[in-house]
């Protein structure tokens, strides 16, 4: 007996050691995970900021300097040394969010995640990430060996740090989900510059434009989605005289557009990816500096997308926000000029539809056949055998939708033109601003940059200030892109690009400042077909708005408009419907929700209910309008807020008002009572659950792990005013990502603070230190060190040696 008592507590001991230490469909080997020698507890620690480290392939010494939000101030005698230091400092503090990204870029999460990031994978593949991360490499081997150099010496960086590792060192997520850091590759910082490109690429409703052309009429959709709002306040003021163009538009060819009828389409990047940024000369400064200000609008995460540096060279010195990933600093300023990027969301990306033979090895183009080509995707899925996709690509690009992916078509296919599939060498623009001394330099830099279409704007301590909106742009014929086209026609295919001295750009306006908000970048008198009708038409008015309406401005000033609340598409619409809306037949308990938004003053703040009141208002609004946009296997995209706003009060019995489910006639007066009703039936639900419907506690904003299922290393509940198109636009997951003003004295003083840390680490101080800061609208002092000398905000030093082989 007591033999089999033996043999039964071995076997139950081996059990436990298995399962703790096996990973079982989604829970990690709790083992490994909690193991105190090498599992979650080891990383309960900050990072090391002192003393030295060896690392392979530098050639002399690189000095470290950490200030108290544990930003490096990184100090190298050559720019080889200087990226490998950068990408090993990086992998040092974000390793884990430095390889994920390229994961989810390259489509790779089924080696992480499982089968379930499938479809994720697939979709990433078919859009042609990959492809286009080779097209990027390529590209900078046949033109520009010396900037691969320079990824490659960052990857150096990276891996010298990965194999200083051991496995008890591995950040956390690596322990949660079982899995190594593997090597890093200039690959991976092409793909991470795709991701960027496919994140802000704009102008990629045509196929859901198709099936509202089919559906509704020409008439119809000209009234839905017009080339210009009547309200156009655009980045270059409408003022600018437009003959020194001498390039005309493509001509029109007349091509017939396919109305096929698409039921569904892959997923698209979150429309509310924008930023604002602006500059005022120093005739409008108050100290007669100009000033600059950025604020990029992404998703709001943990990691945070940013990690701010300090990168010097004996030939520049530049610091500011940084992208892991990516070499150079993206938003910042060195001693002479200061930059930043807004998204300008122009359509780079069309569809055309594929005839195929019998065999799927050839399509039509020109009244012939011609060749298709196989790239065969390999997506590994951990635990499980590979899933081989093979993606047919045309002349055009992948052909994304095909019998195998989302369409059950037989002989006929989508496939994307997109600008992002073209190579070029977007990498090195950032190292070049990081080196410029003034307006050519900057000019010069940007010649580099493809995609995505960017905002760029630029001040310098010389006195300029200017914006170029920056991008490779084909030459449309007028309306091209806005539905699918005959990809059998070559007079469908892009015939040339607008040569990027004619993209649209100001230097030193007349009227004291440049800005954008992501609206649309010119008027009418543009001589180049420019259409999305995603443009942005409130933060801009806002904030041009701001800079009419005195002669100086401050720093104090561009923190306020950073933080400013005030909701202008509420106010162009709530008293109109309040004027209209017929009351009497309201409740006590509505009339009180009535009484408090008719009391609003249009501020989204934290202690307001007026901003709840609205949100509920208008989206059951919005979707009572658009009530005959839900059809059934049919993929379509609901019109824009302004142009909503727009029906709403100068066609309020168009048809468009009438409800789909009860077939009744109405109008929007009728709808703006039957929308509150609804409103205030919720309002007053949150009410009873929650105890009351402030903007705050109403929005919940929260900054969410990249591993959604991981709420203990995310943040919930930030009190933070403000909401898509708000100036501080700051809605539930998404938001003010960076803001950084900087201004142009010599050398420049520069403010800064994104909502998240430096540290990559959950266990760490400097995890998500600057969020609360960040929440509040406060800012931290950027050190910009002019030498390699310590100051007193420096609290450690590490100097990274050249490692010699014994």
């Amino acid at each position: 007996m007591k033999y089999t008592k033996l043999l039964l507590s071995f076997l139950l001991t081996i059990g436990i050691f298995f399962v703790l230490n096996t990973k079982l469909g989604d829970i990690p080997p709790l083992g490994k995970f909690l193991n105190p020698q090498s599992g979650i507890w080891q990383n309960e620690t900050d990072e090391a900021i002192s003393g030295e480290i060896s690392i392979p392939g530098l050639e002399e010494n690189v000095t470290v300097h950490y200030d108290e939000q544990l930003i490096p101030h990184v100090f190298a005698q050559n720019e080889s040394d200087l990226y490998k230091a950068q990408g090993y400092l990086t992998a040092k503090h974000r390793l884990w969010q430095l390889e994920f990204q390229t994961f989810a870029a390259a489509g790779r999460l089924s080696e992480i995640i499982g089968e379930g990031a499938l479809n994720y994978d697939r979709t990433e593949r078919r859009r042609g990430m990959g492809y286009g991360a080779d097209q990027a490499i390529a590209y900078m081997e046949q033109h520009d060996t010396q900037t691969l150099g320079f990824i490659q010496d960052y990857a150096d960086g990276v891996n010298a740090y990965i194999d200083q590792l051991s496995p008890e060192n591995y950040p956390v997520e690596y322990k949660l989900l079982d899995y190594t850091p593997e090597k890093w590759t200039p690959k991976k910082t092409a793909l991470l510059l795709m991701y960027m490109t496919k994140m802000l690429a704009g102008g990629d409703e045509d196929l859901e434009y198709t099936n509202a052309l089919r559906l509704f009429g020409k008439e119809n959709f000209d009234l839905l989605f017009p080339d210009f709002f009547d309200v156009n306040d655009p980045i270059i003021p409408k003022e600018t005289d437009w003959s020194f163009i001498d390039v005309p538009q493509t001509p029109h060819p007349n091509a017939d557009v396919v109305l096929d009828s698409i039921s569904e389409t892959i997923e698209k990047p979150n429309p509310d990816n924008g930023s604002n940024n602006w500059a005022v000369s120093g005739e409008k400064s108050a100290t007669g500096h100009p000033i600059l200000a950025n604020d990029p609008h992404l998703g709001l995460n943990l990691p945070a997308i940013w990690f701010v540096m300090q990168l010097s060279a004996p030939n520049h010195n530049a610091m500011g926000a940084t992208i892991p990933g990516a070499l150079g600093v993206i938003s910042g300023f060195n001693q002479h000029i200061a930059w930043g990027e807004t998204n300008a969301t122009r359509d780079v990306i069309d569809w055309y539809k594929i005839e195929f033979n019998k065999d799927r090895t050839q399509y039509k183009y020109d009244g012939q056949w011609k060749d298709l080509t196989i790239r065969v995707e390999d997506i590994k899925i951990k635990g499980k055998e590979s899933f081989k996709d093979s993606v047919l690509y045309t002349h055009h690009g992948p052909v994304v939708y095909d019998q195998n992916f989302m369409s059950d078509e037989e002989l006929v296919g989508y496939a994307m033109k997109w600008i992002g599939h073209e190579g070029g060498n977007n990498q090195k623009t950032f190292l070049e601003l990081n080196k410029a001394k003034n307006y050519d330099d900057y000019v010069s830099a940007l010649k580099y940059w493809n995609a995505p279409a960017q905002n760029f704007v630029f001040a310098s301590t010389e006195g300029d200030i200017a914006l170029w909106i920056q991008g490779k742009f084909p030459n449309k014929w007028e309306g091209q892109g806005k539905f699918l086209m005959d990809g059998s026609n070559p007079d469908n295919d892009w015939q040339g690009y607008i040569p990027q001295e004619f993209n649209a750009k100001v230097k030193n306006p007349e009227r004291g400042f440049v800005s954008s908000a992501n609206q649309h970048p010119v008027d009418d008198n543009y001589p180049f077909f420019v259409y999305n009708d995603g443009y942005e038409t409130y933060r801009n008015r806002v904030i041009n708005d701001f800079f009419k309406s005195k002669a100086k401005f401050s720093v104090q000033d561009f923190k306020d408009l950073h933080n400013n609340n005030y909701n202008l598409k509420a106010a162009e619409l709530v008293p109109y419907m309040l004027e209209h809306m017929d009351t009497s037949s309201l409740t006590a308990e509505e009339k009180a929700i009535y009484n408090e938004i008719k009391a609003w003053e249009f501020n989204n703040d934290i202690d307001e209910v007026g901003p709840s009141i609205w949100r509920q208002w208008y989206g059951k609004l919005y979707n009572m309008v658009w009530d005959e946009f839900e059809v059934e296997d049919t993929a379509l995209e609901k019109p824009f807020a302004y142009q909503t706003i727009y029906l709403l009060k100068n066609h309020g019995e168009h048809e468009f008002m009438d409800i789909v489910e009860t077939d009744d006639k109405e109008t929007a007066k009728n709808l703006f009572l039957l929308a509150f009703k609804k409103a205030a039936e919720r309002l007053l639900e949150i009410k009873n659950e929650e105890g009351d419907y402030t903007w705050a506690n109403y929005k919940g904003t929260y900054a969410g792990h990249l591993l959604r299922g991981l709420p203990a290393f995310s943040r919930f509940d930030i009190p933070i005013g403000g909401d898509r198109n708000i100036v501080n636009a700051t809605s539930e997951n998404h938001g003010p990502s960076w803001r950084m003003i900087v201004e142009m004295t010599t050398p420049p003083t520069a403010i800064g603070i994104y909502p998240g840390g430096q540290s990559g680490n959950p266990g760490s101080k400097y995890y998500d230190n600057f969020i609360d800061d960040w929440a509040e609208g406060k800012y931290h002092s950027l050190n910009f060190l002019q030498s390699n000398e310590a100051i007193e905000a420096i609290i450690g030093t590490q100097t990274l040696t050249p490692a010699h082989n014994e």
